[in-house]
């Protein structure tokens, strides 16, 4: 068999991975901007509002989750990333342009949807064009890609947003610079990637496993394979994808996902998918300045902090992408389970007794660190991996949904379990969560590591 093509393969997985890039950019350009929009619209006092300010891009992404699926089957997985780099685009402009909350929201809403879009097809395109034996690594790269958005965010908004008094008042932050001009900045700067993504998707081919699925597709198919890896390998390729998707014919619906055997997949994918937002790393990027704040820093500590975390982030993205295909996806998400147990325990600890600074900062960073290098790629690899061909595009829907609709409750709770339970609780509650999951992937999740996609179905099945 030739050599595979890993340069072609790299470059179709980066382009296809902008939108993981924009999916981290737009989830976390909303915490460094959130001290000044939020004096802007005056809901610096409403938790309620607060909440869903930062959580109603979600309902974009529910509704983006719930179309990628049937339209990615119909019209193939190319176009759909196309539509959701160009909604990247407007919204990044609507956002910084918005004069009222409504507007606000809706821009953000319709945001959401290209974070749906893209979090359910840029890892399912990524999977399906990837060799068995490095199909973890090129999947990562979409987690990478995600990290990296999250720390250009992270970086852009410490660079725009001018140093604020430590204390500062609601008044002064929104008379400043910042809270009228600084923050919509932060938002049009996601128009730049957004509109290199929607050029770059022109130039890589439609998902292999997309179009042998169609009539007429066999040859198109064949021959993206061939460019891969070569003649013999699109030959076994193609052999193995024809094998899956003769086993039935019948129209996919929701229904298919829930008969037996392909249920055993979809509910360890919603649980997973569940379990990588109910971890609650998420909040550290979207409530940074109440997780720091209760550790005693100010506005600009903050977001200097934030770029600290994101580093971290970053630097432990890189080791989980070179061990998720060596430790195997189930080792990876054991340490990541288990270690946030424990550091949310010390860390509930460290707020109940009021210990604050320095030794919450790194309680916080070996979370990101412990989350970087398992869960957040992982979870990914693994949806991408373990549903069957002729459903794929449906059943990752599914499972993204299930992702973004625990990502909603995650993020619009905590200002409400902050208040209720204070930050010790609430950490503590998470820690709980993470030993749940911790049990529930050692009994119940099994090893994907270096099998193809099409044996990881049969196994399964």
């Amino acid at each position: 068999m030739k050599k595979t093509n890993t340069q072609y393969i790299l470059f179709i997985s980066l382009v296809s991975a902008m939108g993981g890039l924009l999916f981290g950019y737009d989830w976390v350009v909303i915490g460094g901007a959130k001290p000044f929009y939020e004096a802007f619209f005056g809901i610096a006092q409403s938790s309620v509002l607060q909440g869903w300010a930062m959580s109603s891009a979600l309902i974009g992404c529910l509704c983006g989750a719930i179309v990628s699926g049937f339209l990615s089957d119909k019209y193939g997985r190319k176009y759909l990333l196309i539509a959701a780099a160009a909604l990247f685009f407007i919204t990044s402009i609507g956002s910084g342009f918005a004069t009222t909350f409504i507007l606000f929201i809706t821009a953000r809403i319709f945001g959401g949807v290209a974070i749906g879009l893209a979090s359910n097809l840029s890892p399912m395109y990524i999977a399906e064009v990837s060799p068995a034996h490095a199909r973890g690594k090129f999947v990562s790269i979409n987690q990478l890609t995600i990290v990296i958005g999250i720390l250009a965010a992270q970086v852009i908004n410490w660079l725009i947003a001018q140093p604020v008094p430590f204390g500062a008042s609601g008044t002064y932050i929104l008379q400043s610079w910042n809270g009228q001009i600084g923050w919509r900045w932060m938002f049009w700067s996601c128009a730049v990637p957004a509109a290199f993504f929607f050029l770059f998707m022109w130039f890589i081919p439609e998902s292999p496993r997309w179009l042998a699925k169609k009539k007429g597709g066999h040859s198109a198919a064949r021959s993206i394979l061939a460019r891969i890896g070569g003649e013999e390998y699109a030959a076994a390729e193609i052999a193995e994808i024809e094998k899956t998707l003769t086993r039935s014919e019948e129209k996919i619906d929701i229904k298919t996902l829930f008969q037996p055997g392909v249920r055993k997949v979809m509910v360890i994918g919603i649980v997973l998918a569940v379990f990588q937002q109910w971890c609650g790393i998420n909040v550290i990027f979207n409530y940074a300045q109440e997780v720091f704040a209760a550790a005693g820093y100010g506005v600009s500590d903050m977001l200097f902090n934030i770029i600290i975390t994101g580093s971290v982030n970053l630097i432990f993205t890189f080791v989980g992408m070179f061990t998720v295909d060596r430790l195997g996806r189930k080792a990876l998400m054991l340490i990541g389970a288990g270690g946030l147990a424990g550091i949310y325990a010390v860390m509930g600890v460290f707020y109940f007794i009021h210990l604050q600074g320095l030794p919450v900062l790194i309680l916080v960073v070996g979370a990101i660190a412990c989350y970087a290098m398992s869960l957040a790629p992982v979870t990914w690899v693994i949806l991408s991996e373990i549903f069957p061909n002729r459903v794929r595009g449906t059943a990752m829907s599914v499972a993204t949904f299930a992702l973004w609709t625990a990502c909603f409750i995650l993020t619009y709770t905590f200002p409400l379990l902050n208040e209720t339970l204070k930050a010790f609780g609430t950490f503590w509650l998470y820690g709980i969560i993470c030993a749940l999951g911790f049990w529930y992937i050692l009994k119940k999740l099994p090893e994907t590591k270096g099998k193809s996609l099409e044996t990881i179905e049969h196994e399964f099945l």
